[in-house]
């Protein structure tokens, strides 16, 4: 079974390519959603995190303090964010791990691993290939202004603490252009025929 990463900056499409995929019976992992559900569920990230924050950082029906994290995280230290990622950041790895096994029990011959921060967490190293979703920038400031209801400036310097996506492109295996002009069916027919060889799984 192939482990293909799939990463692209903010407002790049990396998740809608995603969803492409899985349209084409190729099941992907995403790991902000599941690192949000691992906080609150793993035992290993709720003793880690309130060992490093205190027992505040949980609420007493189990939630996540988020406003209590966060102000630790966007308090302009990286170290800070080390320290978080650190805690978390394992466990995700591990839990991919044990979902991809289970996914190739199943018969699965590709699966997906989306993540934002794929090389700055490490996690190119557990997948055999990495697909880069790229599109201009401009075009990236106006979906993230537009899906998170940002200003221009809050866009740019949440792109600025992101890895360069020339860089990204140049680490990745593959790119898919998300521009809203190049046909992105056709680009991933493609991109399953390089890797499986065949456009759909189903």
């Amino acid at each position: 079974m192939i482990r293909l990463g799939i990463t692209g900056g903010i407002g790049s499409g990396k998740s809608y390519v995603s969803s492409l995929l899985k349209e084409r019976g190729i099941p992907v992992y995403d790991t902000d959603r599941q690192a949000k559900l691992l906080t609150v569920s793993h035992p290993s990230i709720r003793r880690g995190l309130t060992a490093l924050l205190g027992d505040g950082v949980y609420f007493p029906d189990g939630r996540l303090n988020k406003s209590l994290l966060a102000s630790f995280l966007f308090d302009g230290s990286d170290e800070h964010v080390c320290k978080v990622n650190s805690i978390i950041h394992p466990c995700v790895r591990d839990d991919f791990q044990r979902w991809a096994v289970s996914m190739e029990d199943e018969g699965h011959l590709l699966v997906g691993m989306e993540s934002a921060i794929l090389f700055e967490s490490g996690f190119d190293k557990i997948v055999d290939k990495v697909l880069m979703v790229y599109a201009p920038e401009s075009l990236r400031v106006r979906r993230a202004m537009e899906r998170d209801n940002s200003t221009e400036e809050q866009v740019r310097a949440r792109m600025t603490a992101q890895m360069d996506d020339e860089e990204k492109r140049r680490r990745s295996d593959f790119t898919i252009v998300n521009d809203e002009v190049s046909a992105l069916d056709v680009q991933i027919d493609r991109l399953l025929l390089s890797l499986v060889g065949r456009k759909c799984l189903q």
